[in-house]
């Protein structure tokens, strides 16, 4: 069993900054294929971004140029770099593996972006 603990999150103007990360327990995370998702009230949890075992990435479209995700495995855990943030990129951001697995949400941390 994994336990994902999101942290970094918080309230940023338009056009500013946040560095998310995820902190895995258990020895398997080297081996997950792992990625940031975010969901808003009343719609289904997205997928923001993913990162291979050995690094290689993925954003959704809207992601792209701006976020940066990245993974320290001696650390056991996942960063998301997001900047030119925006009003809309306001929810909360989670960490699972991809395609995620039940028994991993974590609480998630809340990112609002707002003038």
């Amino acid at each position: 069993q994994v336990q994902l603990v999101e942290s970094g999150g918080g309230l940023v103007q338009p056009g500013g900054s946040l560095r998310l990360s995820c902190a895995a327990s258990g020895s398997i995370f080297k081996s997950l294929r792992m990625a940031w998702y975010r969901q808003v009230p009343g719609r289904e949890r997205d997928l923001v971004a993913a990162i291979t075992q050995g690094g290689s990435t993925y954003y959704a479209g809207a992601m792209k140029g701006r976020f940066t995700i990245s993974r320290d495995n001696a650390e056991n855990t996942v960063y998301l770099q997001m900047n030119s943030l925006q009003p809309e990129d306001t929810a909360v951001y989670y960490c699972n593996a991809q395609p995620p697995r039940l028994g991993y949400w974590g609480q998630g941390t809340q990112v609002t972006v707002s003038a």
